[in-house]
């Protein structure tokens, strides 16, 4: 099993193992997860471990600079490498460890929140944001993100209102935020994406402030 880094978005850094039946025999990382060292993680942060040979559901979560990231996935031991020539698993590349390994299956989110030059949104106009999902490259089919729903914030996470979506290709989806006043969102829009693939897996990203109005 490996894990890697939201290049992207930048919300993945430092991994937190949410159970301790998770932490069992060492298998290997991505090379992609070195990228977390990178990014000011310490060694003790970057885990790897083998999972039971029964599928069952986990939850892992990261948070940066107040960006909560959430997955809840289904997972099993790795019984062949399932991993692309460009990102081999670690033990490969250091001779540490050949047992089997794979990404989990985790759905990222890339945003497009269409910014003015001045990083801002125009108050007071509905919006368009377009959130598309992705996974971390590997050699068999990917699930399908199947269904998105996003809330809004103009109150610093207070309180929080749907706002439509739908889907506009594959992967892809559009959310309509209706911007308020800028004095009813002094510190800006924030955003909630919960998004669903084909397997059942699910990925609930927050972002406190997504943009702010002008």
């Amino acid at each position: 099993m490996a894990l890697g880094t939201d290049k992207e978005t930048t919300t993945m850094k430092c991994i937190r193992v949410p159970s301790p039946r998770r932490r069992r025999s060492a298998l290997v990382l991505l090379a992609a997860a070195a990228t977390l060292l990178l990014s000011g993680c310490k060694g003790g942060d970057l885990v790897s471990y083998e999972l039971p040979e029964k599928s069952a559901p986990y939850t892992f979560e990261t948070e940066t600079n107040g960006v909560k990231t959430v997955w809840r996935y289904s997972s099993a031991k790795a019984t062949k490498d399932d991993t692309s020539t460009l990102s081999p698993c670690i033990g490969e590349l250091v001779g540490s460890d050949q047992a089997a390994c794979r990404p989990e299956p985790l759905i990222f989110l890339r945003y497009d929140f269409g910014l003015a030059l001045d990083n801002t949104v125009r108050a007071g106009e509905a919006h368009e944001v377009t959130v598309v999902g992705y996974y971390q490259e590997r050699l068999s089919d990917l699930p399908e993100v199947t269904s998105l729903k996003a809330e809004t914030t103009f109150d610093g996470g207070s309180t929080w209102r749907p706002a439509p979506s739908k889907a506009t290709g594959e992967n892809t989806f559009t959310t309509t935020i209706r911007n308020p006043r800028r004095d009813q969102a002094p510190a800006g829009v924030g955003l909630r994406i919960r998004a669903t693939d084909s397997q059942g897996n699910t990925v609930t990203q927050t972002i406190p402030v997504a943009y702010t109005l002008r």
